[in-house]
């Protein structure tokens, strides 16, 4: 299983939220470079970077910061956030993007998503599915559509888009454990799919389960800056 923490950007800043609440934001670290470092130190491969400002105005912001990691790090990084047009896929792997998340623009414009997987293959591309009681929530979480998360999979699984990260909102940033549940019945659903789980993990012990249920990753944010789980730790359970 891919351990895969996350870097939250609020005006170049590493923050986390609380169950998706822009209002609930708390900065752990002014320099997101100086955390990628931390991660890369401890042996961490991967990272989650999500470019909040770039998710609730509509198109990148925080770029510079990706390629200040990307060109300082060897992390493997997946980012989203904000990624509306050309122009900001272009960028965002100009950047040194290794994938991007299609989150709210994939419920809003399959059409250019469907271009995105023909043009760059479906393995650089990531489905985000921002999930509360299984419907779809777009723009930042501001949003809630009526669109069922499975109905959402299916349309690109059909275009080859396996990589799919799932964030439970009720869960996020509240460390009381993933929405196991959510996960084993997408699982069961869709055997094919590379499916991440987001949201809630609070403990190693959530990873291990998450593990031993088939998911292909696992992000973790607030946990690891809360102290609720060691970079040794999450090394460890990576190397097992």
């Amino acid at each position: 299983m891919k351990i895969i923490p996350a870097i939250d950007l609020i005006d170049g800043k590493c923050v986390r939220l609380t169950q998706g609440d822009y209002a609930q934001k708390k900065v752990y670290n002014e320099h997101p470079l100086e955390v990628a470092q931390q991660f890369e130190d401890a042996g961490i491969q991967h990272l989650h970077l999500v470019d909040l400002d770039g998710a609730k105005s509509g198109h990148i912001v925080n770029h510079k910061v990706l390629e200040l990691i990307t060109t300082r790090t060897q992390l493997k990084v997946d980012f989203g956030g904000g990624v509306k047009s050309d122009l900001d896929i272009k960028k965002a792997f100009d950047c040194g993007a290794q994938q991007v998340t299609c989150g709210s623009i994939a419920v809003k414009n399959e059409e250019i998503v469907e271009e995105w997987i023909e043009l760059f293959g479906p393995e650089r591309l990531i489905l985000g599915a921002d999930v509360k009681n299984k419907k779809v929530a777009i723009h930042g979480w501001m949003e809630e559509t009526e669109i069922n998360i499975d109905t959402l999979i299916n349309k690109f699984s059909d275009y080859g888009l396996k990589n799919v990260i799932c964030t439970d909102i009720a869960t996020d940033g509240m460390l009381a454990g993933p929405n196991l549940d959510l996960y084993i019945e997408l699982l069961s659903t869709f055997n094919d799919i590379q499916l991440i789980a987001s949201g809630g993990v609070s403990s190693l012990e959530d990873l291990k389960t998450l593990k031993q249920n088939g998911l292909h990753g696992a992000i973790i944010g607030k946990a690891i800056y809360e102290g609720r789980i060691s970079l040794a730790q999450l090394t460890s359970l990576a190397d097992a």
